[in-house]
């Protein structure tokens, strides 16, 4: 079983900062990659930004430029930078996790969340 547990979500100012975690735990063979959803109230869950074991990244429109994702593979580590967050930005974001468990098998894991709040 594969645990992930995600942190530095909170409330901020209109142009502030946060640092998101997520760690992930359990029995990983290797990381496929490592990605961060968002979800609104009465909205779909959204790709934000997601990140290769080989370092590649690509980033949802209106997260370019301000998001930056990165990993320590060492840890088991994803990490994602928001600067001059909006209020747009507003919603639980998810930790999202592709491991290979062992030989032959490979699942994608959850986190349970974080708040991320955006208000003057």
């Amino acid at each position: 079983q594969v645990q992930l547990v995600e942190s530095g979500g909170g409330l901020v100012q209109p142009g502030g900062s946060l640092r998101l975690s997520c760690a992930a735990s359990g029995s990983i063979f290797s990381v496929k990659s490592m990605a961060w959803y968002r979800q609104a109230p009465g909205k779909e869950r959204e790709l934000v930004a997601t990140i290769t074991n080989g370092g590649s990244t690509d980033y949802a429109d209106s997260a370019r430029g301000r998001f930056t994702i990165s990993s320590d593979n060492a840890k088991n580590t994803v990490l994602m930078e928001m600067n001059r967050l909006k209020p747009e930005d507003t919603a639980v974001y998810y930790c999202n996790v592709w491991v290979r468990t062992r030989i032959g098998y490979s699942n994608v894991y959850w986190g349970q969340g974080t708040q991320v709040t955006v208000s003057s």
